[in-house]
């Protein structure tokens, strides 16, 4: 059998599908602007193709409703089963998985969340890597999540970490830093470090947080975060900040709306402030170390 929260996991709380569907009638246009937990207003092609359905996330699953059509309102799986003309369950949730090419069946007999632990929920993408100093903007190689996280928690970047962190006037600390730390490009693989000059964008997303009064609380409300599964985390440079990497999906909205989405959602659920300079798609993220750097299971080393 398929379960409904397998697909919610996989379809980012369900908006996917609602995207999917949308789609389907306005094919070649955005169809939903994510903003934190809220998609806004778009057109309807239940209600005329008019711009009044609403979709946001409540409660870990994506809803719907029509500011003109009070009763027409529920959650994705309602919305899906009018676009797949289907009131029986089981059929609804293999045309959904057909249709979105989602491979998460489970057996009978197993249990129904057996699917978080799935061992076929892996998943690569592909990330330049830069030798120091910042100003070498030419890539020595690709790499990724797992290959990162090996070099954050080794020895590699232990001494040259430390060395930074004891160093006390400011200037003196950003020249140190841009001469002798290595780094990446999570949002993608690039030619040479330039927005222009992408090549395959990773569908990652760093969000930096700097001056963090208490990190380690930070760190685990990120970690618990339902909105947004947290890929990589490890601590910056400098001590007291953290760096975030995220999945988001480039088909529902683009790099900056994510950007602006999940800086909103931060300020709104947390009261943290992002460092707005990540915005950029080739954003330079040092790397240092960090033994108790977190990676998502989903990234296993071949």
């Amino acid at each position: 059998m398929v379960s409904r929260a397998a697909i919610l996991d996989k379809t980012h709380y369900g908006l996917n599908i609602y995207a999917y569907v949308i789609r389907q009638y306005y094919p070649g246009t955005t169809v939903l602007s994510l903003s934190g937990r809220d998609c806004g207003i778009t057109r309807n092609p239940f209600n005329d193709d008019k711009e009044t359905l609403s979709v946001c996330i409540q409660a870990g699953v994506a809803i719907h409703s029509d500011i003109e059509i009070p009763t027409f309102k529920g959650d994705v799986f309602e919305f899906a089963a009018k676009y797949f003309k289907t009131e029986n369950e089981d059929d609804l949730l293999i045309r959904i998985c057909d249709a979105l090419h989602l491979n998460i069946q489970v057996k009978d007999d197993e249990d129904p969340l057996a699917w978080l632990n799935d061992e076929d929920d892996t998943w690569y993408t592909d990330i330049s890597f830069f030798k120091a100093p910042i100003r070498n903007v030419f890539p020595s190689e690709t790499l990724r999540l797992h290959n990162i996280h090996k070099l954050i928690t080794s020895e590699k970047y232990k001494s040259v970490t430390t060395e930074l962190r004891a160093i006390t006037d400011p200037k003196t600390k950003r020249k140190f830093k841009a001469n002798n730390l290595d780094y990446v490009t999570f949002s993608g693989v690039f030619e040479r470090r330039n927005d222009n000059n992408l090549v395959k964008h990773s569908n990652l997303i760093t969000i930096d947080f700097d001056h963090l009064d208490n990190l380690e609380k930070t760190r685990q409300l990120l970690l618990a975060d339902k909105a947004f599964d947290t890929e990589l985390l490890f601590a910056s440079p400098s001590g007291d900040g953290l760096k975030w990497v995220v999945r988001v999906d480039l088909e529902q909205a683009t790099h900056a709306q994510y950007f602006q989405a999940i800086t909103n959602y931060l300020q709104h659920t947390y009261n943290i402030e992002v460092d707005a300079s990540g915005k950029d798609i080739s954003r330079a993220c040092f790397l240092c170390h960090d033994p108790n750097a977190f990676l998502h299971k989903r990234h296993r080393a071949l």
